[in-house]
């Protein structure tokens, strides 16, 4: 009668041990299967997929029925954040503003940019180039255009390649054409000669300018307005 309780007891054990095995290994399996859930949800949330997208999009946007700036990217991402909406090009971008007769004034153009319509901003990054109607291009890696308050600024390393001259420095500021602009920690400026009246040789279609001197300014702004 013993040795039958003892067997009995010793089953009882041997249950509740493999018993509890299995809740662990459940509670293990749904824990995982929990948290890829999660993983998934969050990845998968409305808030990180974009609302609206369009490959090789171009538009152009009006002001009292004249044209002012064509905007074309090679891929568009919208996305309905809550309270901010914003845009994203991140293929690139090409935006050229045109002046009331339609000729184009200035261009800007980028590896990556976004659009943050409730503040009116744009930022590019990346490879950024933006020209005026008077040949200065503007290179820099980031750059930020307040369209309401028609403005482009960067605070970072930037690059303007003039006709004559070619200036570098630590920040920029400048109207959205270009044309009046300063660079406010001015590193250097290399002044270039180019002999309109020289021809190429036969096996060169492009002139090269001659470097002439270079200047590295003190202190202050370097600024150039029209």
């Amino acid at each position: 009668m013993k040795q039958q309780q003892q067997d009995f007891k010793s089953k009882i054990v041997r249950f509740k041990g493999i018993a509890a095995l299995l809740a662990g290994a459940a509670f293990l399996f749904f824990g995982c299967e929990k948290n890829n859930i999660e993983k998934i949800q969050a990845f998968t949330a409305p808030e990180n997929l974009p609302q609206q997208e369009a490959t090789n999009f171009e538009t152009l946007f009006t002001d009292s029925g004249e044209v002012r700036f064509y905007l074309f990217a090679p891929k568009l991402l919208r996305f309905e954040t809550e309270g901010d909406p914003f845009v994203e090009f991140p293929e690139g971008i090409e935006l050229i503003r045109y002046d009331s007769a339609q000729n184009v004034v200035s261009s800007i153009t980028a590896d990556y940019a976004k659009q943050y319509e409730k503040e009116d901003k744009w930022e590019a990054k990346n490879n950024v180039i933006a020209t005026n109607l008077d040949g200065d291009t503007l290179k820099t890696e980031h750059l930020i255009w307040e369209e309401k308050n028609e403005k482009i600024y960067s605070d970072e390393y930037v690059k303007i390649i003039r006709p004559d001259q070619i200036i570098t420095g630590i920040g920029f500021e400048s109207d959205q054409a270009m044309e009046n602009w300063k660079i406010k920690n001015p590193k250097g400026t290399i002044f270039v000669e180019v002999n309109e009246n020289e021809q190429p040789p036969a096996d060169s279609t492009t002139q090269q300018p001659e470097e002439k001197q270079e200047i590295t300014p003190g202190p202050g702004t370097l600024q150039f307005r029209k």
